[in-house]
């Protein structure tokens, strides 16, 4: 899972909506780091007019990861992402069906400094 984090920030992982959909399930919505939340369509409408930044060629750097099993086939990944200088604690909710994993929930928050 580590692999597929920062998710739409990987671009081996989606390149365009479609892929896009096929990583999202149908109910995915996440809260941002601004703490406003978003649905599935509005990341994926996001998506369509801007091209997602790839975080190996910005530079930024995930670290700290954990993974704690929530179900059978149920996982809450968390990790800390830095944009340069940005840091951010991230949760990604992942959920394998089938062959695929899809993320169910993400979400994103500011640290004010590193503890």
């Amino acid at each position: 899972m580590r692999k597929r984090e920062p998710i739409f920030h990987r671009a081996a992982r989606g390149k365009n909506s479609a892929d896009f959909e096929r990583l999202m399930a149908p109910d995915y919505w996440e809260v941002g780091a601004s703490g406003g939340r978003y649905s599935r369509a509005s990341i994926l409408q996001h998506l369509e007019q801007h091209a997602p930044m790839d975080a190996e060629t910005a530079g930024w750097v995930c670290s700290e990861f954990g993974l704690r099993r929530l179900g059978r086939d149920t996982f809450l990944l968390t990790y800390l992402l830095d944009q340069k200088g940005r840091i951010t604690q991230r949760a990604t909710i992942w959920k394998q069906y089938g062959n695929e994993w899809q993320i169910v929930y993400h979400q994103g928050t500011i640290m004010a400094e590193r503890q």
